[in-house]
């Protein structure tokens, strides 16, 4: 199956948009244990 250039250019910003969304959401995993461990030390 052949696809046009401009097929191609949708599914590579579509796939680019996706992997900036599912970086930023492991960003804020990151973040978010962060402070819960800064809050569970700090609690001790």
């Amino acid at each position: 199956m052949s696809l046009t250039p401009e097929e191609e250019k949708e599914i590579r910003r579509r796939q680019r948009s996706r992997n900036t969304v599912l970086a930023l959401v492991l960003v804020g995993f990151v973040v978010l244990f962060y402070f819960i461990t800064i809050a569970r030390i700090g609690g001790q």
